[in-house]
């Protein structure tokens, strides 16, 4: 199973930053190639800038489910809503940081 680094509340890789029910992913950053739960928490523990996923990088196993850790595809997670391993609901809101994370 991948380490995933920040400031993590519980086993299902939720944080201090982000810890709703369905807030249950990790991602694994190009830069430095560690999960972490949010953007918060990788800069809160590195030391250089967010690189962002390009689309020809895709088809990286990149995302982390926090309930079976099952690692899926960047291209997987962006066409569900919910783990396709165990059928954890992914919190929709995190829509809204992808720009952050990948080159849409």
């Amino acid at each position: 199973m991948p380490k995933v680094y920040g400031a993590l509340v519980d086993a299902e890789t939720r944080c201090r930053h982000y810890a709703s029910e369905r807030d249950i992913i990790a991602i694994k950053f190009k830069c430095c190639q560690k999960y972490y739960p949010c953007y918060h928490c990788h800069n809160e523990a590195e030391d250089h800038p967010i690189e962002v996923w390009e689309k020809e990088s895709f088809a990286e196993k990149a995302i982390l489910c926090g309930v079976c850790k099952y690692e899926h595809t960047i291209h997987e997670y962006l066409d569900t809503q919910h783990c396709l391993n165990c059928g954890s609901s992914f919190n929709p809101g995190c829509a809204l940081h992808y720009p952050i994370y990948f080159k849409i």
